[in-house]
């Protein structure tokens, strides 16, 4: 309603952890039992695809503020307050895709983005993002369909365990 402000601010629950290279998902409470199977966390008020949403570290206001106002910084993006989009934003070049899509965040992406327009991207090459069609959930809680592969080990060049296939 405001542009730049928030309107709902909603917790994680109280004992919510999100691991290294892990997935966390928040579902809304009647979405299907495939991703209900999955989730970490429900919230009833999900948005239907043209509701910014970000993840912030700080306390709640005792009203919405701008996040230059303080009092709690944004780590990362989905959308974003900007006012409404229309039907949604768009994404790696699909049209809306944040609104009937499932969006799943390339596992090469290590760290928030506080710049929606950069994150989104305009292509599949530069988003950070993949877009896939309304209802695929093949690849629910994991990143599989992403080309990333983790190989554990030490990345210390000068250690004696050093390993050069590690990522």
């Amino acid at each position: 309603t405001t542009v730049g402000v928030y309107e709902y601010w909603v917790d994680f629950d109280s004992a919510a952890v999100i691991l290294s290279n892990d997935v966390y998902i928040v579902a809304h409470s009647s979405a299907d039992s495939v991703i209900l199977a999955q989730s970490d966390m429900t919230y009833s008020s999900l948005s239907n695809g043209d509701d910014g949403f970000a993840l912030v570290y700080g306390s709640e206001p005792p009203s919405p503020v701008n996040p230059d106002s303080g009092g709690y910084v944004i780590l990362d993006w989905i959308g974003d307050w900007n006012g409404d989009p229309g039907s949604g934003w768009d994404v790696a070049s699909v049209s809306s895709a944040t609104a009937n899509h499932t969006l799943i965040r390339k596992c090469s992406v290590s760290q928030g983005d506080t710049n929606w327009i950069l994150s989104a991207g305009t292509s599949p090459v530069n988003s950070q993002w993949i877009v896939l069609a309304n209802n695929n959930w093949s690849d629910i809680g994991q990143h599989t369909t992403s080309p990333c592969i983790i190989v554990y080990g030490c990345t210390d060049t000068i250690a004696c365990d050093y390993d050069s296939s590690a990522t």
